[in-house]
């Protein structure tokens, strides 16, 4: 058997219970080192009590976890080598950014000196170079994040936690400096585990996604992978509100299927499925629609084998418009690109697809 990496993470068999609640169940979870793993989830889920008993703020109620081949399960917090970013910052308001880095390298042993030099390299890493002397009220939110990534790197830990880093931020700087701690962990190769309930957050972020569902893995796997191909209706709804629709499997061959929803035929890939009932997958973008001039709905495929519907409501949102529609047997959340005038309530129209957003669930 080959050394574990340093800064690799496993759990095996790990489950954790709060009196007759079980949390987590059975979980095995390997990380390999210098990737950036993201726990997505819904709230309850059980990826915040993962991370913290990676971190060593919880205790595991059966099972094993490793950091780097050594078995840290019993360990306390202070002995694990793992450094975590909380989604507070958890910076102290009355000492200097400098100082606020400097503070757990002075506590591990270091001179004020040889700490205070090695907070001002950690600052320049992340891009804060010359704000040593500011307070943190004198930051901006994203600035104050990168304050105590700074101070989680410094400790050169073998594996950075962060726990929801980007909740306090708005719109527009969550964008920013999630692209800054992703380049961050590229350009230093250290092992992340990135705790989030925001989608795009995790598919932005990702070398690889964990989503997890009632403490269980639901699926895990290359952020493009879950978008295109989920498993389960829970995937292909969490993981970017789709449209799950019943759909009839009519033949399969050479890899694709063909399927039929009322009379509409289309071919995807067939991912292992057989002939017969099955549910599809729809992104929003992934639907095409064209007017139906006073046709009128027979529940017949439209024209060049369209699927007829029925404009329920839209808005415009700039960028694009967001309709629902109504089908013979369900209503679809669609996103048009494409137009800059909005269908009104009440429009025919016929549903096409495209080639990518689809995908047959398999599970």
């Amino acid at each position: 058997m080959t050394q574990p990496a340093r800064g690799s993470v496993r759990f095996r068999n790990v489950r954790k219970c709060f009196g007759t609640f079980t949390a987590i169940h059975d979980l095995d979870l390997d990380i390999e080192t210098g990737t950036l793993v993201t726990l997505l989830g819904p709230s309850g889920c059980g990826k915040t009590t993962t991370l913290r008993m990676l971190a060593g703020l919880e205790t595991p109620t059966s099972g094993s976890i490793e950091i780097g081949g050594r078995d840290v399960t019993r360990l306390p917090a202070n002995e694990r080598d793992v450094a975590m970013v909380f989604q507070s910052y958890a910076l102290f308001p009355h000492m200097s950014v400098l100082d606020n880095v400097a503070y757990g390298l002075e506590a591990g042993g270091q001179s004020k000196a040889e700490a205070r030099e090695n907070a001002d390299a950690g600052l320049t890493l992340v891009g804060l170079a010359g704000y040593g002397g500011r307070l943190p009220a004198e930051l901006s939110g994203g600035q104050q994040q990168r304050v105590a990534v700074a101070r989680a790197l410094v400790l050169e830990p073998q594996v950075l936690l962060l726990d929801e880093p980007l909740s306090n931020l708005d719109a527009r700087l969550r964008r920013r400096v999630r692209t800054e701690i992703r380049e961050l962990q590229q350009r230093l190769g250290f092992t992340a585990v990135y705790v989030t309930h925001d989608q795009e957050e995790a598919l932005a972020v990702s070398d690889r996604i964990v989503v997890m569902d009632s403490g269980r893995i639901a699926q895990q796997g290359p952020p493009r992978e879950l978008y295109e191909a989920p498993v389960s209706e829970f995937i292909a709804d969490f993981m970017g509100e789709a449209n799950v629709l019943p759909c009839q499997i009519v033949d399969v061959s050479e890899g694709r299927a063909t399927i039929e929803i009322s009379g509409f035929r289309h071919s995807l890939a067939a991912r292992a499925a057989t002939p017969g009932p099955a549910k599809l997958a729809v992104r929003a973008n992934a639907i095409t629609l064209t007017p139906d001039r006073g046709t009128p709905r027979t529940g017949k495929p439209g024209p060049e084998n369209r699927l007829p519907g029925r404009v329920q409501s839209s808005a415009y949102l700039g960028d694009h418009v967001e309709y629902e529609v109504e089908l013979e047997s369900s209503t679809i959340f669609v996103i048009d690109t494409g137009t800059a005038d909005p269908l009104p309530p009440g429009a025919d129209v016929s549903i096409g697809f495209r080639e990518r957003g689809i995908a047959l669930i398999v599970g």
